[in-house]
């Protein structure tokens, strides 16, 4: 079995790798995004993507535009029998859709969180279930017949690393699932009509303010370890847990002081905060930073 897979970031390469472990599967190229210049000097760096390729001696291709003539023309060359997807970040074009079936790995369950950010959208509504879809791709945005779901549950608590990892494991069984029994299964058209939509997360998207505990602890699980969640005043809130949903207080208000953290009041419900990192400062554990500020109980830390 020859495949062409497409990819760019983490969950992608562990999806390769389980590829590239399984007999009678030949990966016979490789497409992911060119190389980034990444931290303040802004060093070229390859996806993860290729490093696994260059790894195993796979041929890399890293077109800025999937959908220019030469890359299609080259890329229609290069015979196999399925394309794999997993987080690519481009389009595919008609002409290589047609060319092999395309199977995608979405980190959700189809219909619901069709866009960029479906784990973190997991978990900021509080979802107690979530999975991967393996679908067939046509030119939408997540929208083509659904192959096979597998599903996990979620727990309260559970961070948007951790269930990164766990859908990735479960991403990568799927693929070879698909691909070793994919004449087997009958894909089923979507149902547009309860489709939901996920954005590109942005660090704005990281400020919050004490108004709901529920949804700020959401937000807190989603956005660690970026962008983060942090208060207008720019003090990042670097590591919390919910204490309760229901209760009813002054917004920011400082309702308990104990030996390794606070409890914060919300409109509705509270949150205990164990670390922060004010602007331009290290990160310190919070009794320290409300004693240089001198707050006191009852004080407002928003």
């Amino acid at each position: 079995m020859r495949i062409i897979f497409m990819g760019t970031p983490d969950y992608a390469k562990s999806i390769l790798q389980r590829v590239i472990d399984t007999k009678n599967i030949d990966v016979v190229a490789v497409y992911t995004q060119p190389d980034k210049p990444v931290g303040r000097k802004k060093i070229m760096t390859p996806p993860e993507v290729k490093t696994l390729a260059e790894e195993n001696f796979i041929a890399i291709y890293q077109p800025t535009r999937l959908r220019d003539e030469d890359t299609v023309r080259e890329l229609l060359k290069i015979e196999c029998d399925y394309i794999v997807v997993a987080a690519y970040g481009q389009i595919l074009p008609r002409a290589i859709l047609d060319h092999a079936p395309c199977i995608n790995l979405h980190a959700s369950v189809l219909p619901q969180y069709r866009g960029a950010s479906p784990i973190q959208q997991t978990l900021l509504n509080g979802d107690k279930q979530t999975g991967v879809t393996a679908m067939l791709m046509e030119e939408g945005l997540d929208t083509g017949d659904i192959i096979k779901i597998s599903t996990i549950d979620v727990s309260e608590e559970e961070m948007v690393e951790t269930l990164f990892d766990r859908l990735t494991d479960v991403a990568s069984d799927l693929t070879i699932d698909v691909l070793e029994n994919f004449n087997s299964f009958i894909p089923k058209a979507q149902d547009d009509s309860i489709s939901t939509h996920c954005s590109k997360i942005t660090k704005a998207n990281g400020e919050v303010i004490f108004s709901n505990a529920v949804e700020l602890y959401n937000k807190y699980r989603a956005f660690t370890p970026w962008p983060g969640i942090y208060l207008q005043s720019g003090l990042k809130l670097k590591m919390i847990s919910l204490e309760d949903k229901n209760s009813n207080n002054e917004i920011g208000k400082i309702l308990k002081i104990d030996s390794d953290s606070i409890v914060i009041g919300c409109k509705t419900g509270s949150v205990r905060i164990f670390r922060v990192q004010p602007q331009s400062k290290k990160e310190m554990d919070v009794l320290s930073y409300i004693n240089g500020k001198r707050l006191a109980l009852e004080d407002s830390l928003s």
